[in-house]
């Protein structure tokens, strides 16, 4: 098993495939992505050997992520290979979903066991104002055609920003009283391009929260596979609401996940300093190397990150590396 010094057992490998991303989401990539990096991006052998020496050690969840992992012209191919490594039990995508009622039944058919689809805003003028794009209702449809084709698991990602959606919760809860789904919410988290729109725009979870339990929303026991989110659910909604609080004091307690970025690099936490270079590691097909690598690597896991002190590590944007 993937185990730290603090007894913290990791089953669950959040894993870039890109840094690209077609929207201009003004919490994340305003001026689109850096394209200055000719290092090319992680080859599909390389992330079957990556996926493999993950699953030796006890990894059973694989979340593709971006960038925007639909603009890999093979993801087709990520999902069928990721889903067929033995011990790999669930493979999931979190998606903008601009291509989501094109391809969603293609990554059905490859393995695909659930998604996060990232939706800042139900009004079609501020969705366009946060993400550049005019793609509201044709990314609504394919959530609903997900929940239509049975995905086992539907998940909604918002992003809370005061100033564009602080105020939009009974949209919201309208929005998952029919459909059963999860909405969570996300804390803006402070990035190292991000500052001064992060001042502007960070909310508390910690109200959202309190207003959920007030109003009757039931707290739900997390499963011990599952990411961070605090999830609630309630008798009149279909659906579930979820928080995802990266600055509440227990957040990195049950932590679960490590991430790779698309170049191979392995992030022990989103707001690490350093990260360590895998990809010397995924040149043939023997795992060992990798996965004696990885266990050393995770010993030195801090017990958690460091944003209350302002530091984001070296992070610059949520796309480097998918959140």
């Amino acid at each position: 098993m993937l185990m730290d010094r603090f007894a913290r057992r990791f089953t669950y490998l959040r894993l870039s495939v890109t840094e690209n991303c077609n929207f201009r989401c003004n919490y994340c990539l305003p001026d689109g992505p850096d394209c200055s990096s000719r290092t090319p991006e992680l080859s599909l052998p390389e992330i079957r050997r990556l996926v493999t020496a993950f699953a030796l050690l006890g990894t059973t969840k694989i979340r593709i992520t971006g960038g925007e992992p639909c603009l890999r012209k093979d993801l087709l191919d990520i999902i069928a290979t990721c889903k067929a490594v033995p011990g790999i039990e669930k493979v999931a995508i979190t998606t903008n979903g601009y291509r989501l009622q094109r391809d969603l039944p293609a990554w059905k058919d490859a393995g695909l066991d659930a998604i996060n689809v990232s939706v800042d805003s139900l009004d079609p003028a501020t969705f366009h104002l946060i993400t550049g794009q005019n793609r509201l209702p044709y990314i609504l449809e394919g959530i609903d055609q997900a929940l239509d084709l049975g995905i086992p698991s539907v998940k909604v990602n918002t992003v809370l920003l005061k100033n564009y959606n602080g105020k939009a919760l009974p949209e919201f809860l309208d929005y998952v009283r029919e459909r059963n789904l999860a909405l969570r919410f996300i804390e803006l988290m402070r990035t190292g391009d991000n500052v001064q729109y992060y001042q502007r725009n960070h909310v508390s979870g910690n109200d959202i929260k309190q207003q959920l339990l007030a109003d009757g929303w039931v707290q739900r026991e997390k499963p011990r596979s599952a990411g961070p989110a605090q999830e609630f659910s309630h008798a009149d909604f279909a659906g579930r609401m979820g928080l995802i609080m990266p600055y509440s004091p227990d957040f990195c307690d049950d932590c679960n996940r490590l991430r790779v970025s698309s170049l191979g690099q392995l992030f022990l936490c989103l707001f690490t300093e350093h990260h360590q270079d895998m990809r010397r590691y995924l040149q043939s097909d023997d795992p060992e190397r990798l996965m004696q690598a990885l266990q050393g690597f995770v010993k030195t896991k801090k017990a958690h990150h460091f944003l209350h002190n302002e530091q984001s590590g070296s992070t610059r944007h949520l796309a480097m590396i998918g959140g």
